[in-house]
């Protein structure tokens, strides 16, 4: 029994030499080759058309149940405000169907910005209006219950053209006989079922598509480019004009702390140069040298007013979490960063979010408080939360606009919801990447 020799050996002629050598193909060219020919293009196309085709069906069917909830809401709505006039029974139920609207318009929003930008994490304009009051009177508020009522009524419609073709292809696919087979009269019945077919295809991903734009159309606050100029140049000069107020307060401080007590300091040891009694020049010496540790402090806590070294240290979730401790009311810490920020958004976070907590401390009344970071898509989300009387406003006083100020250099967002009695919920976004 003969032995094959392997690919690519030379065989022996009857001369004594060696024939041609024939090499074996491998097996990754091979692979490579049948991936970029004719047939396997034409297979991922097609399963990238059906699998688009599936997640375009499941966004009809997502926007389809969040249409069935819209009325609900609505009903729950009119309710609530029916009930208000009755002793006020009306309020608490309203501000929760508020909230439940609110929720729903969010995740709306985001689905909308999966269908209109599907290459990227969800755009910052998608996000909701800042300072969110719980009031029907607030702009975004209004624009939720107008897409409330818009949605609740032209959900079905969708599905009625996706029924109306689908109808039609069983008509004529399955329920029409033809009296006489010709030729033109086969082509033509083929070519309306794959014309059908094919409308009913390109339907659906249209439909999700113009659902949408309509959620966009409702939801957004619609910036022109004028608009938008005129923002950037309002966020442009609370920037100039931040930066000037914090070289005024460095300034003051060290007028009024560390040179203060530098010249104390000076004036002291002078004097204890023309004092003959040793127990006197000692005591001078060493009030001397306490003023110098109080302007130590002072100097340190300017530092830290500036840029803590915790912040440079330990990065956010560490500067975050010590701020907390330093907090008078408890504090609950919830923090999920996976990485570090660009060092000028961790520093507007970290104030944004001490000024926060100095708030709950000073004016909430609150017993606990519950703070949260985390960063998704593209975006640092700061929520903190107390159990306070709640009724805090942007026009109340400086530090929710000193907030605001700071979030706005980044294009950043304020949300608050602080309705009378209390939660009151600030939410703080930025957008930004980790590093």
């Amino acid at each position: 029994m003969g032995v094959r020799p392997p690919p690519g050996a030379d065989i022996p002629t009857s001369a004594g030499r060696s024939g041609p050598t024939v090499t074996a193909p491998r097996i990754g060219q091979t692979a490579a080759r049948d991936r970029d020919s004719p047939p396997a293009r034409g297979r991922v196309v097609v399963v990238i058309g059906v699998r688009r085709l599936c997640v375009a069906a499941g966004g009809l069917l997502l926007n389809a149940a969040t249409g069935v909830a819209a009325p609900a809401l609505a009903a729950l709505l009119l309710a609530s405000v029916a009930l208000v006039p009755v002793a006020g029974l009306g309020r608490p139920p309203l501000v929760r169907v508020l909230a439940l609207v609110r929720r729903l318009a969010r995740f709306q929003r985001a689905w909308a910005a999966r269908v209109l930008d599907p290459g990227g994490p969800e755009p910052h304009h998608w996000r909701a209006g800042p300072d969110r009051r719980a009031g029907p009177g607030d702009p975004a508020t209004r624009r939720e219950l107008a897409w409330l009522v818009v949605h609740g009524i032209t959900w079905p419609a969708p599905a009625l053209v996706i029924w109306a073709l689908v109808a039609a292809f069983d008509y004529v696919f399955f329920r029409v006989r033809v009296a006489q087979v010709e030729s033109v009269t086969t082509l033509a019945f083929s070519v309306s079922v794959a014309a059908i077919a094919l409308i009913t295809l390109m339907a659906v991903p249209l439909l999700q598509t113009v659902q949408a734009r309509l959620t966009a159309l409702l939801l957004l606050p619609g910036l022109t480019p004028a608009a938008r100029i005129r923002q950037l140049t309002e966020s442009r000069s609370v920037v100039v004009d931040a930066r000037a107020a914090e070289l005024r307060r460095i300034e003051r401080d060290l007028h009024d702390g560390a040179q203060a007590k530098l010249v104390a300091i000076r004036m002291n040891l002078g004097l204890a140069r023309g004092v003959g009694d040793p127990e006197q020049v000692r005591q001078m010496i060493d009030e001397a040298r306490e003023v110098a540790g109080q302007a130590l402090t002072d100097l340190r806590d300017l530092v830290r007013g500036i840029h803590p070294p915790v912040l440079a240290d330990r990065g956010l979730a560490g500067a975050i979490e010590a701020a907390a401790l330093l907090c008078p009311t408890p504090v609950e810490v919830e923090i999920d960063l996976p990485g570090r920020l660009a060092a000028p958004v961790e520093s507007a976070a970290y104030f944004a979010t001490a000024e926060a907590l100095t708030n709950v401390a000073k004016h909430s009344g609150a017993s606990r408080a519950w703070l949260r970071v985390s960063h998704t898509g593209g975006l640092l989300r700061v929520t903190v939360r107390d159990d306070g009387r709640g009724g805090a406003s942007r026009s109340a006083g400086t530090g929710i606009r000193g907030i605001d100020r700071r979030l706005s250099a980044f294009d950043g967002r304020l949300t608050l919801h602080s309705p009378p009695g209390g939660p009151t919920e600030l939410t703080m976004e930025l957008p930004c990447a980790l590093s």
